[in-house]
């Protein structure tokens, strides 16, 4: 069955340990620094596989209680990424409440850097929404638990041109399953997004001859795709209910709820965004509705491949042919779906839960 999401309370109470066992979390660790107003949450998921392995978000939240509920969720799906990707990995992930633009420091990051290096390799940062890999540079002067930093220091560089690569190939499957080709030629796309992610997957969907529509909050990202792809540009409202073979969310999570699902028309839902669906019952609608959906962590892994393999012998073939796999995982939880008459959310997270049962439990560092 689809995991469940954690969804923001609003009476004051967490109900932690409750959420925590119910959904499997090892460990949350609340971080504050007084000299630089650090205030962060690192989740570990389930470490079966290895270390956690996820990125820092640093991201204004409207209150705590939301910026814990991304953390879980988020660190709950890059369990499932790292497992249907055939990586030694667990899932974390990591939030720093703050405006990025103005509340970011070198001391900052240096200070949140030094409660990485106290779970001792159990958490391994990289770069997320609202941090970057020069941010890594100065993360990894505090703590060695981190990758994603930029190549002049040995790193691997940006990793959203493979996380886009993995989706273009995820979109690719689809097509085949959908209209029996995975030539994208004359297809349209809508993408909602244009940052790291959706710029490189709308110029490589591009490339495969697909016609785009785009919507974004930035103007020079719309000026861009216009100028550079011959992109249609809607606004932000809009782009969920334009008619297209393939809808490609690439911004926040949650953006395919109760209201957006029945704006939806289109064949294909298959983007880059963590948390698509606002709840286990839009997968299931979404399959009622006979739309075929790439569940988010199985397509977006691409990154986590990049990231995962940075301190292994580094091979950009190694990770390429990886990435490309995506088009298979794809296809066989579409192909069981299909046979089983099951939300394809529901299968990704039960293929992805059958490689956890099946791995010896890993040794936490201590």
């Amino acid at each position: 069955m689809t995991a469940k999401r954690a969804e923001p309370r609003h009476d004051g109470g967490t109900e932690l340990f409750p959420r925590m066992q119910s959904d499997g979390f090892e460990q949350v660790v609340f971080c504050t620094d007084r000299t630089t107003s650090l205030r962060a949450i690192i989740a570990l998921h389930d470490l079966r596989l290895g270390p956690a392995l996820g990125g820092t978000r640093f991201y204004a939240y409207p209150t705590e209680e939301y910026a814990l509920t991304d953390a879980l969720n988020l660190a709950r799906a890059m369990t499932y990424k790292a497992a249907l990707a055939d990586l030694p990995l667990g899932g974390g992930k990591a939030v720093i409440l703050g405006n990025p633009s103005t509340d970011k420091t070198p001391a900052l990051l240096q200070a949140y850097g030094t409660f990485v290096d106290r779970l001792n390799g159990n958490y391994i940062t990289t770069v997320d929404s609202g941090t970057s890999a020069e941010d890594m540079d100065v993360i990894r002067k505090t703590t060695r638990h981190v990758v994603g930093v930029t190549e002049a220091n040995g790193g691997s560089g940006d990793p959203s041109p493979m996380t886009a690569l993995g989706v273009a190939e995820g979109i690719r499957a689809c097509s085949k399953f959908v209209f029996g080709s995975a030539d994208l030629a004359g297809k349209r796309v809508a993408i909602q997004g244009l940052g790291h992610v959706g710029r490189p997957l709308a110029k490589r969907l591009r490339e495969l001859g697909a016609s785009l529509v785009v919507a974004d909050t930035n103007r020079a990202n719309l000026e861009r795709a216009t100028n550079e792809l011959g992109a249609e540009v809607v606004d932000s409202k809009e782009i969920f209910a334009i008619k297209c073979d393939i809808l490609a969310p690439c911004a926040l999570g949650g953006v395919i709820n109760a209201e957006t699902i029945k704006k939806l028309k289109c064949r294909i839902l298959a983007g880059a965004a963590n948390n698509q669906l606002a709840s286990e019952e839009i997968g299931r609608e979404l399959h009622a509705r006979e739309i075929v959906y790439a569940p988010d962590f199985a397509i977006n892994a691409g990154g986590l491949i990049q990231m995962g393999l940075e301190t292994d012998n580094f091979d950009w073939t190694k990770v390429e042919t990886k990435t490309r796999n995506i088009f298979n995982t794809i296809t066989k939880i579409l192909e069981i779906s299909q046979k089983e008459k099951r939300p394809t959310s529901d299968v990704a997270v039960q293929l992805a839960e059958k490689r956890l049962d099946s791995a010896p439990r890993k040794t936490r560092k201590s």
